[in-house]
């Protein structure tokens, strides 16, 4: 799975991008964020409010209880302004 970063979500972890391979127990959007809170200090800051975090799966937005595959692309950003 790729995963992306966007703005500060990516300058809190300190990377763009990264692959993993996902376990059984990663199943939804939200799963994967709770195993990425656990790699380290940036991560657990990055996703500690995950009401403000936004992801998108093969670049369509949904939300956090979106299922996720090994083979999906997942991005990660803060809430979009319009204007």
């Amino acid at each position: 799975m790729q995963i992306k970063y966007f703005s500060w979500v990516k300058d809190q972890i300190g990377q763009e991008s990264e692959n993993i391979t996902i376990t059984e127990q990663i199943i939804t959007v939200k799963d994967l964020i709770n195993y990425l809170k656990k790699k380290n200090d940036k991560y657990a800051k990055a996703f500690a409010d995950d009401s403000v975090i936004r992801c998108a799966v093969n670049m369509e937005v949904t939300d956090l209880n979106h299922k996720i595959s090994d083979n999906d692309e997942i991005a990660f950003f803060p809430p979009m302004t319009g204007g």
